[in-house]
């Protein structure tokens, strides 16, 4: 006879949550219409949930050899593009792409990766399309959930920006 299967307590509350319809990192959105042209990220949006995120060096301390954090969670972080881009100074032409950062340099780096459709995991520096640094800075006071904004600057112009625990960090883009 076959022994019973143990499950623990924190896996089966994550289950519990799942199920209920309140998942760990819900499904989120960003867009914005600059000069008649769409973009779009769309990602999973974790909570800090009383953990610390970023730890020292700037690292994700949930694993911090990982060479690049997915930006979110679960799926790699999608971005579209309706329109020919220069994020920074790296010309992205218009079309699909995951975005992943890396935290363990300063200033950051943004990473455009040509992969898409994988695990946020699966990330493969054989893929970038390039890297940009990003302006890193602090929020007058700890963001409990991740959230990424697109927004229009004025013109062509544009900024993406990420937002965490204790971390703003944003680009400038460019709608060509």
């Amino acid at each position: 006879m076959s022994k019973p299967i143990q499950f623990s307590a924190t896996l089966l509350a994550c289950a519990a949550l799942s199920f209920a319809g309140n998942p760990q990192s819900p499904s989120a959105e960003t867009s914005v219409t600059i000069s008649g042209k769409g973009i779009t990220i769309k990602y999973s949006a974790p909570s800090m949930r009383g953990r610390q995120i970023f730890g020292p060096n700037g690292r994700i301390s949930k694993d911090p050899t990982y060479p690049a954090w997915r930006t979110g969670a679960d799926d790699a972080t999608a971005l579209h593009t309706d329109a020919d881009l220069m994020i920074g100074s790296l010309s992205v032409p218009k079309g699909d792409y995951t975005i992943y950062t890396l935290v363990n340099v300063s200033p950051w780096q943004l990473i455009i990766n040509k992969q898409t459709k994988q695990w946020g995991t699966e990330y493969e520096a054989k893929q970038d399309l390039g890297r940009v640094p990003m302006t890193v800075t602090k929020p007058s006071a700890p963001i409990e959930k991740f959230k990424i904004t697109l927004s229009g600057a004025g013109g062509n112009q544009g900024k993406l920006q990420l937002e965490w625990e204790n971390v703003v960090a944003s680009v400038p883009f460019t709608v060509k």
